[in-house]
């Protein structure tokens, strides 16, 4: 999916070790896609393209560390991106029209031709997984494979009543508070949060508190669906939902996962998306 372009004249073969011919560091650029900036980050070489989505106010440096750091990089080429609004990919201001989970998967889909892959898998957290489940519903020629954890297809009133939980950011635990205070400054984080929940919350008003409820049969992909048993923010109904509609699915709970499964459980999370995806 790299296209390596061969040397103009055959240059003397040199003994590179495993570091060195599978990049493991990882780039961070901006490329501009639909009338933005979008910044994301890159690593590995191999043929396999991912694209890690992050859920609310996450980027690719505050969401997916263990990944970025550990995923096989002889097997994929890892991309996480900051949706417009988050992360470094601002300006524009983060806003939530009723349609902003369609933009985030036409942001993404197009961020990865952008940077010339024709076929890859979407691995999206949260928000993210709802990103991805729209964007392989919609782009299904595009994508490879599917793997989400802590998303969901609708928002129900118990749901509504969880988000506004979090709806004032002083009462968030300082592990989770502070890098994101250190990304955005106070502000911003605190009105985003708030401006998220008003507009998350109004699906519950759209018949049976539908997101993407009805794209989810049009999901073709093999798709891997991953559940933490105590997740406070997701719950676990909404996973066998996307299971039950998503023909073929796979579903696994880990029973002491929570809502970042990926980062407490990193290790056993990798493995099993690396299995999945190969």
């Amino acid at each position: 999916l790299l296209q390596l372009q061969p040397p103009a004249r055959a240059a003397p073969l040199t003994p590179r070790g495993p570091a060195a011919c599978y990049g493991t560091s990882v780039t961070s650029a901006k490329i501009q896609v639909n009338g933005v900036h979008l910044h994301y980050q890159q690593t590995g070489e191999g043929s396999h393209a991912v694209l890690l989505l992050p859920g609310m106010l996450g980027s690719g440096q505050t969401d997916f560390g263990p990944q970025l750091k550990s995923m096989n990089k002889q097997h994929f080429t890892v991309v996480a991106w900051d949706p417009r609004g988050y992360g470094k990919s601002i300006p524009p201001s983060r806003d939530f029209p009723p349609d902003f989970f369609e933009r985030d998967a036409k942001d993404a889909v197009d961020l990865m031709q952008a940077l010339k892959f024709k076929k890859f898998s979407l691995l999206g957290w949260s928000d993210g997984g709802i990103t991805a489940l729209i964007a392989a519903a919609k782009y299904p020629n595009l994508i490879h494979k599917l793997v989400v954890w802590g998303a969901n297809a609708s928002v129900t009133q118990e749901d509504v009543r969880i988000y506004n939980g979090i709806r004032d950011v002083s009462k968030w635990s300082e592990k989770v508070k502070k890098p994101l205070e250190e990304l955005y400054g106070h502000k911003y984080f605190a009105e985003t949060c708030e401006a998220w929940v008003d507009g998350i919350s109004r699906f519950a008003e759209n018949s049976g508190g539908n997101i993407c409820q009805q794209l989810l049969p049009d999901i073709k992909c093999p798709t891997f669906i991953i559940h933490g048993e105590k997740d406070p923010l997701v719950p676990q109904a909404h996973a066998e939902y996307i299971h039950k509609h998503i023909k073929g699915s796979r579903l696994l709970l880990m029973p002491e996962g929570k809502h970042n499964l990926h980062l407490r459980f990193a290790e056993d999370f990798n493995r099993e998306v690396e299995n999945f995806l190969r």
